[in-house]
């Protein structure tokens, strides 16, 4: 049922409030016995999903194997922005990857918040899809920045959807004067991540996609055709799309060293009323601060504020989430101290050393992505559709995105933990201190 609609929690996932306000869905079996597809993708979050979905539209026989449940992942736990252009700003990229290719890229980040739309209005997805996303100067030393990047990408790029806003106003929009001013970006959007990724699959199985749940993938062989085997099952296939982002573990060394998994945590308030609900967020767009360990947060369907602050480097979630969440929310918003918390919840994505996506192919029949950044649901969503061009014979824009330098992490998948810990420490010190 819609955000919107009484409270059931969705069977098999975490205890969250997407889960809990989840419209139905199929369960789909467990992987039994030989099956065979054109294309095998390992993986049913965003990506593997705008996979299925496109490589279905095209006529491709498509098998998707979830080792839980669908969209059981990060595509069902994160924050819900739906950002224009990349993880990395277009002045970076320009001085990184050149002009043309940069601007490659954002038109590339613009049609994937488009295609995220468009999706959502073709198969009558119900999410909550909301128009707007505010950028938030968390230190003075940002203001300078944010204003800047505006300028440029009215400018250089056109981008006429975007304008920057000064401290008073937004305090007024933000209800809290912590910040120094900010971006207003009404061409982004905001949804519930959960409830998408359900529409995903709805909508590929209406395209006669085969899902298997609880069918994690222990290993594959490339060839022609590729076998991959299951605990209980095999696919033949002529293809195959590793899907798998923060959850790939041991499945494939040599795309592992390129990503690292790190842990976010989110919760949800009790719904709040429209007074102080609008107090909060005037707009109703969703906001995110500049910091290196990013607060993010918007109101939900039925007015709960969800907020997103702080992440961990280690296999395990903070025992008492909610409270470990609410100190960041209070930083922002101390006159919510007496609201009650009605969920806390955490999720895995996957970085990379520089922020990029990581796409590629491995064996000729072998693709992947990963390594979104917190920036998942336009680019994995894109990623699909790419990647189905490519299975497809087109690969120009495969290639673009393919030729963006992904490098591994110093010491591969054994020595990268400690390096990155260290750094990101360091900035989360530098946070704290206001520089």
């Amino acid at each position: 049922m819609s955000a919107s609609g009484s409270i059931t929690r969705l069977h098999g996932h975490t205890d969250s409030y997407y889960a809990a306000s989840a419209n139905p869905t199929p369960e789909y079996p467990c992987l039994e016995g030989e099956v065979t597809a054109d294309v095998c993708i390992i993986g049913a979050g965003y990506t593997g999903l705008s996979s299925a979905l496109h490589l279905a539209e095209r006529g491709y026989k498509v098998v998707v194997l979830e080792a839980e449940r669908v969209g059981w992942g990060a595509s069902g736990r994160n924050g819900g922005h739906v950002g224009v252009g990349q993880r990395k700003g277009q002045e970076e990229l320009e001085k990184m990857l050149g002009r043309d290719t940069a601007r490659a890229l954002w038109d590339m980040g613009l049609e994937a918040v488009q295609l995220v739309e468009h999706l959502i209005n073709r198969h009558g997805i119900q999410c909550d899809l909301k128009r707007g996303i505010m950028h938030l100067a968390a230190k003075k030393s940002h203001e300078a920045e944010l204003r800047q990047e505006v300028e440029l990408l009215n400018q250089r790029y056109g981008y006429e959807d975007m304008r920057y806003a000064n401290r008073d106003e937004v305090a007024d929009l933000v209800g809290s004067d912590r910040f120094f001013g900010g971006q207003i970006d009404s061409g982004s959007l905001h949804l519930h991540p959960l409830n998408y990724a359900l529409g995903l699959a709805d909508a590929a199985r209406a395209a006669g996609v085969l899902f298997f749940e609880h069918s994690r993938v222990t290993g594959y062989v490339s060839g022609s055709p590729c076998v991959v085997s299951t605990e209980h099952g095999r696919v033949s296939a002529a293809n195959i799309v590793l899907a798998c982002n923060g959850y790939l573990g041991k499945l494939e060394p040599r795309m592992a060293g390129r990503i690292m998994p790190i842990n976010n945590f989110v919760l949800a308030t009790e719904p709040l009323e429209e007074k102080l609900a609008r107090e909060l967020i005037a707009n109703d767009y969703a906001l995110q601060d500049t910091l290196f360990v990013i607060n993010y947060w918007k109101l939900s369907g039925d007015n709960r504020l969800i907020f997103g602050g702080g992440e961990n480097y280690s296999s395990r979630f903070p025992r008492d989430i909610r409270g470990f969440v609410r100190k960041y929310m209070l930083e922002v918003y101390p006159q919510l101290a007496g609201t009650q918390i009605d969920y806390g919840w955490g999720g895995t994505l996957a970085i990379t050393m520089n922020r990029m996506p990581s796409i590629g192919r491995l064996e000729p029949n072998v693709y992947y992505s990963q390594g979104y950044s917190g920036h998942g649901v336009p680019t994995a969503t894109f990623a699909g559709k790419i990647l189905a061009e490519v299975i497809a014979g087109t690969e120009e824009r495969f290639d673009i995105l393919s030729r963006i330098p992904t490098p591994s992490f110093p010491g591969g998948t054994l020595l990268r933990w400690p390096g990155l810990v260290a750094g990101m420490l360091y900035y989360s010190l530098l946070d704290k201190l206001g520089r």
